[in-house]
């Protein structure tokens, strides 16, 4: 049954709220320019995250405070959880519409939302994101703080491990053709950024579809060569068993890309691995940061590790908690795990959740600690710092750096460290 037209000023601007990764950030950009082009007023966009159960009963929690405080707009539902999970949000009485995430990139999506159409269509446009095979490809120029853009290379994942449900949110695999991220970093840089963020889904499978099938490595070089004067050019986060030789030697040797990388492990313990549907063992994982570390001394590690994944027993905890330390991690991104519906993960035998919240606990208490060693150590040491805003920057290695006098935001400043409180770098 679909809504009843709404009967509201066409002034009110659609509003946007953001749930969970930064693409999706990235893509909610898109969506305003979208939605501007195509005249849509009075509504409310909510762009929501599927990779937890947590992140969804977010969402709906969201939305409901949302209808709340605006009892008459238009509430349209995307992103990852709207599409996996369509008919959740679709039988909530506050939502007016649910697109899926290939939808939302399209705009005639957003042509019929305009006030006399939004209750004449569909209520529901959520296709089989598995049948994309286009790049998602409305770049953005500028998303990000003044100082650092972030630019979405690839979308989608080919990979199946047991406890995601990404790639259902998400597709298959789509990588953006150098050239075309060449052009847009080019023009990032003329409009004065002076660091790029390579985004995407599974970073390390970029070009994998594309003629000739290059790396990620060739084209990072590409961009390095090509754009000369970006003076900082970062990645998110890579799969390491699957970093290529020129991406491993553009990161010993290039200074200006930047020595910290996000790694997605997950777990330490090669059983867990192996019911995960992982790709690399723990000694995969180990082998890959002390060569890298050897490369490059300077370079930082951070990693997603989960907590409580089926089957896992104490001893298979611990060798998660050695793994951290046997990487030489400093920044913990923690998820306790979650069942997601679907997923073969959901039906193995499941850790208790008094577990596995205790055990999300001790990671985020080492990661802690790995994190106040690492800010302890640069005490003393000069850096180069982005400035995001007048009182904070960040080193090359991503580390906060706060200032008690205001500095130019975008500019790249050199400082000496002082000092630390616990979370932040202080500079002199």
């Amino acid at each position: 049954m679909n809504p009843p037209k709404l009967n509201l000023p066409a002034s009110a601007a659609p509003s946007f709220t953001t749930l969970g990764c930064r693409l999706n950030a990235y893509e909610t950009e898109a969506m305003k320019e979208l939605a501007a082009q195509a005249g849509v007023a009075n509504a409310h966009i909510v762009n929501t995250c599927a990779v937890t159960a947590e992140a969804v009963r977010k969402a709906r929690q969201e939305i409901r405070k949302i209808r709340r405080d605006n009892p008459e707009a238009a509430i349209i539902v995307t992103g990852c959880a709207a599409q996996t999970e369509p008919e959740t949000f679709a039988e909530m009485p506050e939502v007016t519409r649910v697109i899926g995430n290939h939808e939302k990139m399209q705009p005639e999506t957003w042509q019929q939302m305009t006030p006399d159409l939004i209750g004449e269509t569909e209520r529901v446009q959520v296709d089989d994101i598995l049948s994309v095979r286009e790049t998602a490809g409305h770049l953005i120029d500028g998303f990000g703080s003044r100082a650092r853009a972030y630019v979405q290379v690839q979308n989608g994942c080919d990979h199946r491990c047991t406890f995601c449900i990404i790639p259902y949110g998400r597709g298959n695999s789509r990588s953006v053709p150098a050239g075309v991220v060449v052009e847009q970093i080019k023009r990032l840089v003329g409009a004065g950024y002076n660091e790029v963020v390579l985004t995407g889904v599974d970073l390390t499978s970029w070009g994998a579809d594309l003629p000739a099938t290059p790396k990620l490595g060739d084209l990072v070089r590409r961009i390095l060569r090509l754009v000369p004067d970006l003076p900082r050019l970062r990645i998110s986060s890579i799969d390491s068993i699957e970093a290529d030789p020129a991406l491993i030697e553009a990161i010993a040797s290039e200074p200006r890309l930047m020595p910290h990388l996000h790694l997605s492990l997950q777990a330490g313990d090669n059983m867990i691995l192996k019911r995960m549907k992982r790709r690399h063992s723990r000694e995969d994982a180990i082998e890959f940061c002390t060569d890298m570390r050897r490369a490059r001394p300077d370079l930082v590690f951070g990693a997603d590790l989960i907590a409580g994944f089926p089957t896992e027993t104490e001893e298979m905890f611990e060798n998660s908690l050695a793994l951290a330390r046997d990487c030489g991690l400093t920044w913990l991104h923690v998820f306790p795990y979650s069942a997601r519906k679907g997923t073969p993960a959901a039906r193995m035998p499941q850790v208790g959740g008094t577990q596995i919240k205790a055990r999300a606990a001790r990671l985020r208490t080492l990661g802690e600690g790995l994190a106040q060693a690492h800010l302890a150590q640069q005490v003393g040491r000069a850096h180069q710092i982005l400035m995001e805003n007048p009182r904070m920057g960040r080193t090359a290695q991503f580390t906060e750096v706060a200032f008690g006098s205001d500095q130019p935001v975008g500019e790249i400043i050199s400082a000496r460290i002082i000092g630390h409180d616990g979370r932040q770098l202080l500079a002199g």
